[in-house]
Order: C-alpha cells, then structure tokens, then sequence
C-alpha cells in the first residue's frame, strides 16, 4: 500500500455520502467525522446509477458530505476507495482522478479535501446536475430514496 503524504478528509458526493450503499459498504465504522459540506467550481451530472463531478465554473456548486477517516483506517480507506473509483496514482486510464480542493462546511469553515472528479474517459455530454446535489435530483428521476441496503436494481458504481 502506498503511503502519501497528506491525509486529507474525503469530500464525497453520491452513493459514498451517509445513508448510501457504498457508505454503508466501505466507510461505516470507519470514520471519525462526517458532516456536510460543498465544493465551488465543480459539476455535477448523473451517470450510469451513479453520480460524477468534473472541473467546472467557479460559481458551480457541488453538496455532499465531508467524511474524515479514523487515523488507525486511513490508508486502507484510501486504498479501498481508490479501487472503488477506478483511481491508480499517476495512471493515465483512470476512472477518476482523486485531487485535493477546498470544501466548504456549514458554518463557513474551509477544509481541504481529496474528491474523485471523473477523468476524460467516463464524462458524457449529459447536462449538469441542477442544483449539483445528487440526492436533491434522485427523486425526480424515479431512483429510490436513500438508504442502507439499497443496491438492489442499482448498477455496480465505481463511486
């Protein structure tokens, strides 16, 4: 496993958030804090089951949850979602590139935070989640609410 040097909190936007399939899965027990946060300057769109953020504006938003792994966790959580994302450090065929920004918390405060934006080969010409929070738009595009143990139906999500 390979150990890099900042430890940052995972800024998290669909089915890795709380209350989701892959939360439950990968980081339940695992993690010392989660609250919610967004970043500025990404997009959001719905992919195959699954959301994916890209580089976008600078007044773009994107809401999800800021997730800081225990200490003892870390680099197996690390290891684990890479895998999950598709991400290989320093690959050129990733999925998704795991890259560090600024996450913004509830009461203003500013974190900085790896996130998963998605590489070249899964982006789409779809448009942009309105709102850019993926929970917000589930309904309106008849997916079940949110919740643990519900992959069911859903296609594997790299993320």
């Amino acid at each position: 496993m390979t150990t890099e040097p900042e430890r940052l909190p995972f800024f998290v936007y669909g089915t890795l958030r709380p209350g989701e399939a892959n939360h439950a899965r990968i980081l339940r027990g695992r993690t010392a804090a989660e609250e919610p946060a967004h970043i500025r300057g990404a997009l959001l769109y719905d992919g195959p089951g699954y959301p994916y953020a890209t580089d976008g504006p600078a007044d773009a938003v994107v809401h999800g949850d800021l997730v800081r792994p225990r200490d003892a966790d870390y680099d197996e959580v690390r290891a684990v979602l890479d895998r999950l994302e598709g991400h290989v450090p320093g690959a050129p065929d990733n999925l998704y590139e795991r890259v560090p920004i600024d996450a913004v918390l509830a009461d203003g405060r500013t974190v900085r935070a790896w996130v998963y934006l998605a590489a070249a080969r899964l982006r789409s010409t779809a448009a942009p989640l309105a709102g850019g929070d993926w929970r917000g738009t589930r309904a309106e595009h008849g997916r079940p609410p949110a919740g643990p143990g519900r992959r069911r139906g859903r296609p594997p999500h790299p993320g």
